[in-house]
């Protein structure tokens, strides 16, 4: 029988960073999976009786999130991407050469219990594909030679490093001014390039409102996708007010503190990080949590100072161990310093981050699954009204901002937002740093004006398509973006003009297909994606997704029948509009886009009585090109 008891300590720790016990569940779990590899029942039962919660809920959690075992794995767990930009590198043969170099199927663990397979939805290092996660390390691009030395010595394979491709066409970056510095991301490094000097100002010399005011000059918007404007959503907030006397206007008359004087407390304001990045195509935030993780915090002082919030917990992306490791010592270092912690800049002011890791679940991107994670619960988003500006983490006022978009605001400050509006383009100010995966020469990550349009950030940013090949059709704003063809790719990359062209900005990650791509197949693994990350609590989204995984799976093996196409469409249009949150529409833009722009070519994959397999012209392209060769449609 498993002793749990010299976690007891370490777990106390954790369970005092929340207010409430249940919301330590999260971390504990993976405290418990650190010490034995799994989370047994006898570990379920252990934590439950620790937060006060069922074990039946420990459960529902425990087998929500991908990142939680319930049997042990392999010494060495390899995990390879299977999603569109490693597919598109050739993702599927390389998990064949793993299985037949390691002697196992994905999801099975090696006689000697050295290693573990397995295949997972995109891991965010799409400028590296095809990669794979070995334990907590990124490694790729996988090649032969590669999987040969994880297989002989895996302890020596060395994580991926992170090549920022720049900031062509801008006189002054934005986000990538400090990403290739020597030591970018240290506190010592920081400082010495004036940082937190910004923060400074906000706490000892600026209002709240003030700096809303200049936020919103700057058309700052919600960069993790939403495009919301930053200052308006922090106008949202409520004002901090002192407690009220039972009686007052708008108090219960029951409520009373523990003296029972009959006084109703404040609700404390709280900022939470969204830096659970997950959209296909998108590394973002991953650069930024890297190599300027100072620069976030800075703007989580400032903009905590704006809404009047102490406490902050930044829930980063369970897979992104690194990234957490870094930015936990920033953390520390911050507080070292005096940035964080009680009278921050020998101020007044308190402010108090707490890194909350995820477990794996790409549902919690969206802001309000990601509150009832934090909350220990499953991510299932919540019905809104209330909004989080009024009801949101443990019921009280959250503001929920993006890593992105958080790193923007020490240099509105200084700079000015007049001068940061003007960067971009329309409604849309500043810079963003885009994702550009797939068949291009030069994959990687890209700081450019919004104005930037999507014809200049292939061809001349990532150097156009390999092997003298033409572009088919491009993702313009991560996967769930509807798709453009190659005659559409004229166009600006700000908001409000992808919105006009028919898709959206997004998370700003840019997929490009050359022209051997099969579209069916592409949409079958986007259509992968969606029904494996449905959390299931609309029945819409639930059954939609599925089925229409279903249908392209039957499309692209040979198999589909003539009312199909018709059938996927109304299916996605049924999806749309209809459940909690904007999941389904996001499942549903990609067969719409898909299969309307390239209607011929699925067509040509109906099964006809009589007639040869069907397959469309990039399928019979491929069946004569050596796979290795063709690094690309179908790996």
């Amino acid at each position: 029988m498993a002793d749990f008891e010299p976690l007891r300590k370490d777990a106390e720790v954790i369970l005092a960073k929340y207010p409430r016990k249940q919301a330590a569940m999260l971390p504990v779990l993976c405290l418990v999976q650190e010490r034995f590899g799994f989370i047994s029942d006898e570990a379920e039962q252990w934590t439950a009786n620790l937060l006060g919660v069922s074990v039946a809920h420990v459960h529902e959690v425990v087998t929500f999130y991908t990142l939680f075992h319930r049997k042990p794995v392999g010494k060495f767990h390899v995990q390879a991407c299977s999603n569109v930009s490693c597919w598109l590198r050739g993702s599927e043969q390389c998990v064949k050469q793993l299985s037949e170099r390691l002697g196992i199927s994905p999801g099975q663990t090696t006689a000697d219990g050295q290693f573990t397979l397995s295949t997972v939805e995109c891991l965010c290092a799409c400028e590296q594909a095809p990669m794979c996660q070995v334990n907590d390390a990124y490694v790729g691009p996988i090649t032969p030679e590669l999987i040969e030395q994880l297989v002989t010595h895996p302890e020596q394979v060395a994580a991926i490093s992170t090549p920022f491709r720049g900031a062509p066409g801008l006189v002054e970056p934005v986000l990538s001014k400090r990403f290739s510095l020597k030591d970018s991301h240290l506190i010592q490094t920081y400082v010495r390039d004036d940082g937190y000097q910004m923060a400074r100002k906000a706490v000892t010399e600026l209002s709240p409102a003030q700096i809303i005011e200049e936020v919103t000059k700057s058309n700052l918007r919600g960069l993790g996708g939403a495009g919301f404007l930053t200052g308006k959503k922090w106008s949202f907030i409520p004002r901090p007010a002192t407690a009220q006397r039972a009686g007052a206007s708008g108090a219960d008359p029951s409520s009373t503190d523990v003296a029972g004087r009959g006084i109703i407390p404040p609700k404390p304001h709280y900022l939470v990080v969204n830096a659970d990045e997950g959209e296909p195509g998108t590394i973002k935030d991953r650069y930024i949590l890297e190599r300027d993780p100072h620069r976030l915090l800075e703007g989580m002082i400032i903009a905590a100072h704006a809404t009047g919030c102490r406490q902050a917990y930044v829930y980063i992306r369970g897979e992104y161990a690194q990234p957490t490791n870094i930015l936990q010592q920033a953390v520390a270092d911050a507080y070292q310093y005096g940035f964080l912690g009680k009278r921050i800049f020998n101020s007044d002011a308190d402010f108090d981050v707490t890194i909350h890791r995820g477990a794996g679940a790409y549902i919690c991107g969206e802001e309000t699954a990601l509150l009832e994670s934090l909350e220990g619960k499953k991510g299932f988003p919540r019905l809104k009204p209330p909004f989080p500006a009024i009801s949101g983490l443990f019921g009280c006022p959250t503001v929920i901002n993006n890593v992105e978009t958080l790193a923007c605001v020490p240099t509105i400050l200084q700079k000015g937002g007049d001068w940061f509006a003007k960067l971009g383009y329309g409604k849309s100010g500043g810079t963003r740093l885009f994702s550009v995966s797939g068949h291009v020469n030069q994959p990687g990550l890209y700081e450019a004006s919004q104005g930037v349009t999507l014809r200049e950030l292939i061809f001349d940013y990532a150097g156009g398509i390999p092997e003298g090949r033409h572009l088919k059709a491009v993702v313009p704003g991560g996967l769930s973006a509807k798709i453009l063809r190659a005659d559409e790719i004229d166009v600006r990359m700000d908001f409000d003009s992808l919105l006009a062209a028919g898709t959206m900005a997004g998370s700003a990650g840019i997929i490009a297909m050359d022209e051997t791509v099969c579209m069916v197949r592409a949409l079958l693994y986007a259509a992968k994606f969606f029904a494996h990350e449905s959390c299931g609590q609309c029945s819409p989204c639930r059954e939609g997704t599925g089925w229409i995984y279903k249908i392209i799976q039957r499309i692209a093996g040979g198999q589909g029948r003539p009312h199909d196409l018709d059938i996927l469409l109304a299916a996605a249009t049924n999806m749309e509009g209809r459940t909690i949150c904007v999941f389904a529409d996001a499942a549903a833009w990609p067969v719409q886009s898909y299969v309307t722009k390239f209607r011929d070519e699925f067509s040509a994959h109906l099964s006809r009585p009589g007639a040869d397999p069907p397959r469309c012209s990039s399928c019979r392209a491929e069946s004569s090109t050596p796979a290795l060769a063709h690094a690309g449609s179908h790996g």
